[in-house]
């Protein structure tokens, strides 16, 4: 009996939860979800940002959690996913054109549309395609879109690459940082997973505000 019910608990697997997912398939989950995330609609839901922060956070020797990953292994599967992920998102889209992101039901994608195209007319390509690495939803409909709507491929792939290393590889070692420095730190990673988060949207706000006083400054001039 202990074979099937090891099996089972493998199976029952919340996609929503991060350490759910690195208990049950470790870094080769973190390379799946990072593709799925960033260059398929239907990954736009999974937890990409805490995802790779626990996982950093998880590679520490200070954590007393049972699941323990190594940090190189982690990077590069981090990498590899994200960089890939948002590769094949740029190529469907770019084969599909907007009949791919039409078919999408979601509300929630549908608005994910409207800001990824509002960030590539706002800020060009080179910003937005790094910056919409950083904000949910965005990140995942963001890379068909610039497809769509033809975005050269060099600029595509040398800023997805930039956007897509600083992203992965700067929350999965922020994650790491933050662990080996604070003994037991697992025990607050609800609340720490949370902070990096809005850590992460600090760019884009930032960007927001400084448009938005751009565009007021322009229209008190007139």
């Amino acid at each position: 009996m202990t074979a099937p019910i090891h099996a089972a608990s493998h199976l029952a697997v919340n996609v929503l939860d991060a350490h759910s997912l690195l208990a049950a398939f470790g870094v080769l989950g973190v390379g799946v979800v990072m593709f799925a995330e960033t260059g398929l609609l239907v990954g736009f839901f999974l937890p990409g940002d805490s995802l790779l922060f626990t996982a950093g956070l998880l590679c520490t020797s200070t954590a007393e959690d049972s699941v323990h990953l190594s940090l190189g292994p982690l990077l590069v599967a981090a990498a590899v996913g994200a960089l890939a992920g948002a590769q094949c998102g740029y190529v469907l889209g770019r084969k599909a054109g907007g009949a791919l992101l039409a078919r999408g039901r979601s509300q929630r994608l549908h608005e994910g549309m409207k800001r990824a195209e509002e960030f590539l007319e706002r800020y060009g390509h080179a910003k937005a395609i790094v910056l919409a690495r950083f904000v949910p939803v965005v990140r995942t409909v963001l890379n068909p879109m610039a497809g769509a709507l033809e975005v050269p491929p060099r600029t595509f792939t040398l800023w997805q690459v930039v956007g897509g290393l600083v992203w992965s590889m700067g929350l999965t070692l922020a994650g790491y940082a933050l662990g080996s420095s604070i003994p037991n730190v697992d025990r607050y990673l609800l609340p720490l997973v949370a902070l990096i988060v809005v850590v992460s949207l600090v760019p884009v706000v930032s960007e927001v505000y400084r448009g938005r006083r751009a565009a007021g400054s322009e229209g008190g001039r007139r």
